[in-house]
C-alpha cells in the first residue's frame, strides 16, 4: 500500500513504507520514554509506542506513578494509509531534531492523564551492541537499540492535578530500538505462559550533572555476562563530550525484603572500560516505579503488543502497587528509579532488572518471576 511518506526519501527496500525489509511479524520498532524529578519526589512517568508494519498496528501506552498509585493508558491503531504517523489515538510523538529534541503531547482522554513534553538531549545517543539470539537454526532475536539521557520540560495532569516540570529538576532517559524482538509471552490471563530460568539481567541508565552511564547485562553465571554493552559519557569543564565502553561488569546486590515481588535494595557495581580507569557505583532503589503490564508488555489481559484490536482501541487502569493481587499480575518488569553515587558524585536514573530460578546467586527474591 502506498502512502503519503512514500513521497520522502529513505526507502532502503523496494517495497513502499508500509512494507518492512523483513516479512516476519516479529518485526517491530519501539520508542521508550521516562521521565523523573531528582529530589526524590514519588513520581515517574513512563510512555511508549510500537511499530508492527507486518501486523498493520501500532499500539502505545502512557502511564504515571504517583506514590503507591500506577495510572496507566493504553492505545492501539490499525496502520491504514498512514503506517509512520506516529500518533495514537490522543497520544503523539514528534521527533524535532533528530538526536536532540522530542515532543510528547497527550490530549485530554478518559484515563484522567495529559501532558504536553518535550526531552532534549543531555548526551548524544549512545548505540547498543547487536542483540542475536538463535536458537537450533531460529533467530529468536535480531534487534538493534540506541539509548540517550535528556532533560524534561513542560506540564502533565492526573485526576485534575497539574504538575509543572523544567529541565532542572526532570531528568529522563529514552530509547528506540528496531528489528526482531524476543516475544514476551507473561500474561496469565492468556496462557501458555513463558517459564525463565537461570539468569540474572539489567538494563539501567545512571544519570549525573556532568556524566551518563548506560548498562545492559545479561548473565548465567555471576560476573560472567553472556552479554553486556554499556556505554559512559562525560563532559570536561569545556563542554567537550567522552565516551568510553563498557567491557566488564560485576555487581553485589542487596535485595529488599518484599513480600509482594522482587525488589533491589541496594547494588554495588564494579565497572571496567575499554580504556581508563575503572568505576566503582553504588544504586540505592527509591520507593518509585513503574510497571511494564500497564504499558502492555509480556501481555496484560489478554492484549499484547502487537495485536490487532481494531481501528482505535483504549483503555485505562488504576493500580494500587500494594495490594497483592495487582502485584502478582504486574509480576517484575518495571523502570525503577534509582539514586546513584560514585567519587563523590550523587545521581539519578532508573532500573530494570530480574534474577530467575536457578541462579547461582540472589535466591531469595528467585520465588517470584525476573520478569
Amino acid at each position: 500500500m502506498m502512502s503519503p511518506q512514500d513521497d520522502l526519501i529513505g526507502h532502503q527496500t523496494p517495497q513502499p513504507f508500509s512494507k518492512a525489509g523483513n516479512s516476519d511479524p516479529r518485526f517491530t520498532e519501539r520508542y521508550w520514554y521516562t521521565a523523573h524529578p531528582i529530589d526524590g519526589t514519588e513520581l515517574l512517568l513512563d510512555i511508549g509506542l510500537g511499530y508492527y508494519p507486518n501486523k498493520g498496528v501500532m499500539d502505545a501506552f502512557a502511564g504515571v506513578t504517583i506514590g503507591r498509585k500506577q495510572h496507566n493508558f493504553r492505545v492501539s491503531r490499525q496502520l491504514g494509509s498512514n503506517p509512520l504517523d506516529t500518533a495514537v489515538g490522543p497520544l503523539k510523538f514528534e521527533v524535532v531534531e533528530g538526536g536532540k529534541l522530542h515532543r510528547i503531547t497527550l490530549a485530554e482522554n478518559a484515563s484522567g492523564i495529559s501532558f504536553d513534553l518535550q526531552f532534549e538531549a543531555s548526551f548524544p545517543v549512545a548505540p547498543e551492541k547487536q542483540s542475536y539470539r538463535e536458537r537450533k537454526g531460529f533467530v529468536e532475536e535480531d534487534l538493534a537499540r540506541v539509548a540517550q539521557f535528556g532533560r524534561w520540560s513542560g506540564w502533565f495532569v492526573v485526576e485534575g492535578q497539574r504538575t509543572v516540570v523544567g529541565p532542572a529538576g526532570w531528568w529522563g532517559q529514552r530509547d528506540h530500538s528496531w528489528g526482531l524482538r524476543s516475544e514476551m509471552h507473561t500474561d496469565e490471563t492468556k496462557p501458555p505462559v513463558q517459564a525463565h530460568k537461570g539468569f540474572f539481567w539489567t538494563w539501567s541508565m545512571f544519570q549525573f550533572d556532568d556524566m551518563g552511564l548506560s548498562i545492559f547485562s545479561k548473565e548465567r553465571e555471576p560476573g560472567q555476562p553472556l552479554y553486556l554493552s554499556g556505554t559512559e559519557f562525560s563532559r570536561d569543564a569545556r563542554g567537550a563530550v567522552h565516551a568510553r565502553e563498557v567491557i566488564a561488569a560485576t555487581h553485589e546486590i542487596e535485595w529488599a525484603d518484599d513480600p509482594l515481588g522482587q525488589s533491589i535494595a541496594v547494588a554495588q557495581w564494579h565497572l571496567e572500560f575499554n580504556e581508563g580507569p575503572p568505576r566503582d557505583l553504588r544504586m540505592e532503589c527509591l520507593p518509585t516505579r513503574f510497571y511494564l503490564k500497564g504499558g502492555m508488555y509480556g501481555g496484560f489481559e489478554g492484549w499484547n503488543h502487537g495485536d490487532d484490536m481494531g481501528a482505535l482501541h483504549s483503555a485505562h487502569d488504576v493500580w494500587n502497587l500494594d495490594d497483592a493481587a495487582t502485584r502478582a499480575a504486574a509480576r517484575t518488569l518495571s523502570d525503577h528509579v534509582v539514586r546513584v553515587t560514585s567519587e563523590g558524585k550523587v545521581g539519578s536514573g532508573v532500573s530494570e532488572y530480574g534474577v530467575a530460578s536457578g541462579y547461582p546467586r540472589y535466591e531469595a527474591p528467585q520465588r517470584f518471576p525476573a520478569l
